[in-house]
This record gives C-alpha cells, structure tokens and sequence, in this order.
C-alpha cells in the first residue's frame, strides 16, 4: 500500500478527484442560492412620516425629520403589500432620554421579517429641551411707501398687545423680534384695522418654530395728513370811513391747523386773514373766510370771526363785550410804548439749546393806541410773546414767526414779525 502511495500517478489522481469533488460542491451551494433569490425584489418607498414619541407637554424635540425614504427587498408580493397598504410604522422613541443631544436610530414596526429594510436616514440626531412659555410684546409695522403722498402715520396699536410664545428654551430666549405687519394697496389715505399673523424673528430676521397665541391679531392704523399749525395775523385793508375811527381788531380764533404736503407747510409760517374796513360803521362781529395757501389741501377751520371795535366821532364808542360809558364820549385815543418784551420759546426739545440772534436779547417792543384809562391799567405782564419750536428737529439758524397774546380791545403793533434763534445741541 505504501508503495502504491509513493507513485506519482496515483498523487495525481487523488488530487484530481479531490479537484472535482470541489466543484460540484460549491456549483450545488451557488445553485441553491440562486434558487432561494428567485422571485425576490427591491422597492423604494419615498416621504414616508416618522412618528416621535416624548412628553410633549414638558420638552420639545428637534433634529427628527418628518419624512423618510424606505428601501424594501423580499418577496415581491411582500413588497408590494408594504407598498400600496403601508400598515407600517416608523418611530423614534426618546420616552426613556433624558434632556439633551443624543444620537437615535429610527425604528420600524409591522413589517414582515422577511423584508430586507433600509431607511435614509436610519440614524438621525436630536435635541431634547424643556418647554417654557412667554408673553411678549407684538410690533407692529407698516411699509410706508404704500402711504398716499403727503400722509403719515400717526400711531399704531395691536390687540391684545402681547401674545403667548411657547417653544423650546433656546429658541425662547434667541427670540429678537415679534412683529405684525399690516399690509395694504398703494395709496392710502385713511386709518384702517385689519387681522394679521403674527412673525417671531431672531436677532438675524430668521423665522424661528414656535407656537404663537393667537396666532392672529388685530392691526389698528391711524394715518393723517401732514398738518401744521400756524398763527392768524389780522392784516387791515382800506380806508375806514369818515368820522370812524378803528380802535381794535381781533378774533378769538388765534391758529389754524393746514395740511397738506410737508415741504408745502414747512415754508408757511403764518396766515393772514385781510380784514376790510373800509365799510365797517360799527362795533361789531364779523366772519371772514380764509384764504387757503396754495399746495395746502384743507384747513382746520374755513371761516373765523372778527371782533371789531370803532369809535364813530359823532356817535359813541361800542367795543365789543364792554359796557358803553357816556364819559368815554370825547375821550381821546392815546398810543404807548412797552419796550424790552421776552420773548418765549416753547416746544423745543430738551436736546436742544437756543440763542437769539434777532434781536439778540430776545425782546421786541409794543405799540400800542386805546383809551387813556386802558393804556394806564395795561402793563408789560399783560403780553405774552413766543415761538413755536416744537416742529425743530435739526441744529442751525431757524427763523420762527412771533405768536402774541394781548388784552383784547386794543391795538397794538409788534417791532419784530419774526425771530432768527441759533438751535446747538444742549
């Protein structure tokens, strides 16, 4: 026997036959598997939802997406039963993790074991974080170029002023902006109240995922005409008629609001009204329409009235308001000076400071003419001369027109009409 093994022809047979045995062998495992593979297919299931399960009452979870898509390979009745009924589930469950980053796979449920799954993503990672609640302030805003030329707006409001923001404690507290924006067509020219959603914003004007109560509010816009307002000068026209004498003009009505473009206001300082006397024959009440300055669009008032008082020479004296005394019959007008009146500048920011430059001392003087036993009861505290700075919004030299307040029943004549004052920052 050993010497049959020592022949090279037998090593060559055994090795052949080992040789053919081999393959037989692994030709019958291919074939058995080729076999088991046969009717199998692969299936792609896109935008599949993935359900999350926490304490949703008290955390909020981010990073989970929405959707999946799911590869399926088996059996291809399997495939495409999972397919067309979706009696599936996909879930991440995070009941049992604390708050914080963490790293989770995504979970399917009721599907049979002899499918073949793949998820993209099957792995995905979340934030977990405490829920917290705050109340803020809503903003409201409005593109003014849909305002009609020579309006603004003068004040917005919302209700309810504050909303509830309820979301995870860094997107809370990364909150920069709550705002509502009223919107509208161009050209408007009226105040208006319209629903709208609110916007919770960050520092950057990103949107940030938070739930709003309400969510919806209500806009109030008051929008107006630009108006100023602006002194009455009675101005006298004519010649009063013989034998009458004009002792006062004046009227209760001492300012009128206008509107109308801004640039149009801002070059008018005064209004005057021409008062005609030369048909005035007594004391009296007169109303008088005013003229509206080019560019302006309305006034406050159309009309004023006008007080005047005349002393007829072969009559008597009937001022308006003021018992008529036969004494005062020959009595004379006389006319007076009062020098040095302050001037009073009102409205101006507290920013600002102001230095007169005419008159440089901030006095002007009064003329004025009435009966004897006026002028003698009238003193320098019965005037009040001022400026209105209050529409002043810019250092330099401003030029403002003189308001005076005087005692009825007299006429007076101011030295200055207007006032140059140097406006510096305090």
């Amino acid at each position: 026997m050993d010497k049959l093994m020592d022949r090279p022809w037998f090593l060559r047979f055994t090795a052949l036959a080992l040789a053919i045995i081999l393959f037989f062998s692994v030709q019958a495992e291919e074939d058995k598997t080729n076999r088991s593979t046969v009717g199998d297919t692969v299936d792609t299931i896109r935008d599949v939802p993935v359900e999350v399960y926490y304490d949703d009452e008290n955390l909020v979870v981010t990073g989970v997406p929405e959707t999946v898509n799911m590869s399926i390979q088996g059996p291809a009745n399997l495939v495409q039963s999972a397919k067309l009924i979706k009696d599936f589930t996909l879930k991440v469950d995070l009941r049992s993790l604390p708050i914080g980053k963490h790293k989770v796979e995504i979970q399917s449920e009721n599907l049979s074991e002899k499918l073949d799954v793949k998820l993209d993503p099957a792995m995905v990672d979340v934030v977990i974080e405490e829920k917290i609640t705050e109340q803020l302030t809503v903003d409201p805003e409005l593109n003014e170029r849909l305002l009609a030329e020579g309006y603004y707006v003068v004040k917005m409001d919302v209700e309810p002023a504050k909303v509830e923001i309820t979301g995870a404690k860094s997107v809370i507290e990364s909150i920069g902006f709550v705002k509502v924006s009223a919107v509208g067509e161009k050209g408007i020219n009226k105040s208006f109240e319209q629903k709208a959603r609110v916007r919770v914003l960050d520092r950057d004007l990103n949107k940030l995922n938070v739930t709003i109560e309400p969510a919806d509010v209500t806009v109030k816009v008051e929008v107006e005409e630009f108006n100023k307002e602006v002194p009455i000068v009675l101005r006298q026209r004519g010649v009063s008629g013989e034998n009458v004498t004009i002792d006062s003009i004046f009227t209760d009505t001492k300012t009128v609001k206008l509107y109308g473009p801004k640039k149009t206001l801002e070059s008018i300082k005064e209004l005057v009204l021409d008062v005609d006397i030369s048909n005035i024959k007594e004391s009296g009440t007169t109303e008088i329409s005013l003229q509206k300055p080019k560019g302006v669009s309305k006034m406050s008032v159309d009309k004023v009235k006008v007080n005047v008082a005349v002393t007829v020479q072969n009559g008597e004296d009937t001022p308006p308001d003021v018992s008529f005394d036969p004494s005062d019959e020959d009595e004379e007008d006389v006319t007076k000076e009062f020098r040095d009146v302050p001037i009073a500048v009102k409205g101006l920011d507290e920013k600002y400071s102001s230095t007169f430059l005419k008159p440089s001392e901030g006095v002007v003087d009064i003329t004025v003419t009435a009966k004897q036993d006026v002028i003698n009861s009238l003193n320098i505290s019965d005037f009040h001369i001022s400026v209105d700075a209050s529409k002043t919004d810019s250092e330099g030299e401003h030029v403002y027109s003189l308001s005076i307040e005087a005692p009825d029943h007299i006429a007076w004549k101011v030295s200055e009409k207007e006032v140059t004052l140097e406006i510096k920052l305090a």
